[in-house]
């Protein structure tokens, strides 16, 4: 059992929320797309267990990364993607398909396209949480189940918040960076040995992941902006 009074599993709690909100809002729209054809009796009882479906897969497949990352490498690999989610996280907007989510005139349908939807949409999710639970079920079920709530009803704040506020998505891609590179140096493959060299490794390595991720998400923000500057620029030309 987690220690409850501890400061690391209320931290650990934060991250979790944290990721969830961030790397979740979009999940939200999904949920409102795939309901969006039921009727208005039916819409709350879809996103309901839509909802309660796509959070058991969820931890069902958490559980599964949390046995995996205890396999050598498998920590290098993850705090690697962390890293690349991280980045992307700060690139301006990609299209993530949302358009191609479609709604369903049935109940069943419906609840089926969410769970799908959710599961797709939910690698990097999973990943970072697993990352951020260092090993607890318990956590990340904890975690899951306040930040729910919040990601299906407050997301639409929390997405007016990133657009207004660009250093909250640049906070949380460098969130995904810390968190991996406390991964990268937590890995099995390492001896316990190198990792008392250094003073604080993990903080100090996952703090360069922080600062990693950031800047090269803002230097490649940058360079596809000037890029899209410069098409632009040059179709008015015409």
């Amino acid at each position: 059992m987690p220690d409850l009074a501890s400061p690391a599993f209320w931290l650990s709690v934060l991250q979790i929320i944290a990721i969830d909100i961030l790397l979740g809002g979009d999940n939200a729209v999904v949920i409102a797309l795939a309901c969006r054809k039921l009727p208005e009796k039916q819409r709350n009882r879809g996103i309901f267990w839509g909802v309660v479906g796509a959070i058991g897969l969820r931890v069902v497949l958490i559980y599964f990364a949390l046995q995996l990352l205890a396999m050598p490498y498998l920590k290098i690999v993850g705090g690697a993607l962390l890293f690349w989610i991280g980045v992307k996280l700060i690139l301006p907007g990609d299209n993530d398909g949302h358009g191609e989510v479609q709604g369903s005139s049935n109940l069943l349908g419906a609840i089926k396209t969410i769970i799908i939807a959710d599961a797709v949409m939910s690698l990097d999710n999973v990943i970072a949480v697993a990352g951020a639970a260092h090993g607890s079920i318990t956590l990340v079920v904890f975690g899951i189940v306040v930040s729910i709530p919040i990601v299906v009803w407050g997301s639409q704040l929390v997405l007016k918040l990133m657009d207004r506020y660009p250093m909250v998505i640049t906070a949380g891609g460098g969130l995904l960076g810390w968190i991996g590179g406390g991964m990268l140096v937590t890995d099995p493959v390492w001896p316990v040995e190198w990792r008392q060299i250094i003073p604080y490794q993990s903080q100090v390595v996952a703090g360069i992941g922080c600062l990693l991720v950031v800047l090269v998400g803002k230097y490649l923000a940058n360079r596809k902006t000037r890029h899209e500057r410069l098409l632009f620029d040059g179709q008015e030309d015409r």
